[in-house]
């Protein structure tokens, strides 16, 4: 038998959440750290910028993927004891992360 592809979240452990800033759209994916110090997946949300925010500076798009998260997973964030929101920007050299 196969290990499932989604983990079920467990609110005791660390979580970490990608968020990936593209031009034209908007993805993140909440992850969970395991007993064997592994990151498994335990959702994906991917939504496109409507043509007015595709014109967006980078940080206002960073902001709009945080503000997504916040609303998409708001459970997680008010009972987990910690998230970390790490961004990666196609625009950008390096992703950088928030301790929300």
């Amino acid at each position: 038998m196969t290990e499932p592809v989604l983990a079920i979240p467990n609110l005791d452990k660390r979580m970490r959440v990608r968020v990936d800033v593209l031009d034209f759209a908007t993805n993140r994916v909440l992850l969970i750290k395991c007993e064997n110090e592994k990151w498994r997946l335990v959702a994906y949300i991917s939504k496109s910028l409507n043509e007015t925010k595709r014109n967006y500076k980078i940080h206002d798009k960073e902001i709009l993927v945080i503000i997504r998260y916040l609303e998409a997973q708001r459970y997680f964030q008010e009972e987990a004891k910690g998230v970390i929101v790490m961004i990666d920007t196609s625009s950008s050299q390096h992703g950088h992360g928030y301790r929300v």
